[in-house]
C-alpha cells in the first residue's frame, strides 16, 4: 500500500532567506475615518471581484478575559487597503455591506473564526469566501498553512511578521505607520497569493463559501449595498 508523501512546508529560517514581499505603501492604504475616506473606499472596493480580508484584536494577556474583537478589519484590492476600526458607526455601514456583499469573494487565511466575531461586532455574516490555507495544503502540504507560509510556498517571497506588532494594542484610538503597514499587508498578502494560485495552479482553490445565514436560525438576511 503507497503512503502519501506531503512536501515539508519551509522552516522559518528558510523563509527569511527569501525575496522580501513589497507589499503596499503607506500612501496607498487608506484609514478609513472621514466621508471622503468612506466614498473612496466605496469606489474602490465596488470595481473589483476579489478582495484580500483579515481582522485583527487587541490580545487578551488575562485568563478567562472576554475577547472584545475585531478591532480592525482589513480590506485589500490590487491597489489600495482599507482599514475599518469599527469605532466609526458611517464606516461599520459600509463594512458590513461588504461583508454580506454577494458580489465580493472575500480571500483568506483561517476566515471561518472571524464569521462568529464579526456577525456578533456587525451582525453581518461573511460571505462569500475564499479559505486560502485549503488551497496550498492541496498542493502538497499536510501541516498547517498560514499566510507568511503561504506567501513563501506560492509567491516565493517573505512576508515579515513581527510579533509585537501582532501582539500590539489594535484597539488603540491611534495606531502606528508600522501597524498599518502591517495590517493591510496581511489582506494584499493574500490576495496576491490568490492571484498567483489562479494563474498556476487553479485547481487546487476551493470553491467559494457561502457562509450564509439559515433564514430559520433567526439571523437577519444578507444584502447587497454594493
Amino acid at each position: 500500500m503507497n503512503t502519501r508523501q506531503f512536501l515539508e512546508r519551509p522552516t522559518k529560517e528558510a523563509i527569511r532567506e527569501l525575496p522580501k514581499f513589497e507589499g503596499l505603501p503607506l500612501q496607498k492604504i487608506c484609514l478609513v475615518r472621514t466621508a471622503d475616506d468612506l466614498f473612496f473606499a466605496h469606489d474602490e472596493i465596488s470595481k473589483v471581484s476579489h478582495v484580500g480580508f483579515d481582522t485583527e484584536s487587541k490580545p487578551n494577556f488575562v485568563v478567562n478575559q472576554p475577547k472584545t474583537g475585531p478591532h480592525l478589519v482589513q480590506i485589500a484590492t490590487q491597489q489600495y487597503a482599507f482599514l475599518f476600526t469599527l469605532d466609526y458607526s458611517l464606516g461599520n455601514e459600509l463594512l458590513s455591506g461588504i461583508i454580506r456583499s454577494d458580489k465580493i469573494v472575500k480571500v483568506g487565511v483561517g476566515l471561518k473564526s472571524d464569521r462568529g466575531p464579526l456577525y456578533n461586532k456587525l451582525g453581518a455574516m461573511l460571505h462569500p469566501t475564499i479559505e486560502l490555507s485549503v488551497a496550498v495544503r492541496r498542493l502538497g502540504y499536510k501541516q498547517q498553512v498560514g499566510v507568511q507560509a503561504a506567501v513563501a510556498v506560492v509567491l516565493g517571497q517573505y512576508l515579515q511578521k513581527s510579533k509585537k506588532l501582532t501582539t500590539s494594542n489594535w484597539a488603540a484610538k491611534t495606531l502606528s505607520d508600522r501597524q498599518l503597514l502591517y495590517a493591510a499587508n496581511d489582506a494584499y498578502a493574500s490576495l496576491c497569493v490568490y492571484h498567483e494560485l489562479v494563474r498556476i495552479a487553479p485547481h487546487v482553490l476551493p470553491s467559494v463559501q457561502s457562509g450564509k445565514a439559515d433564514s430559520a436560525s433567526g439571523n437577519p438576511p444578507h444584502d447587497d449595498r454594493l
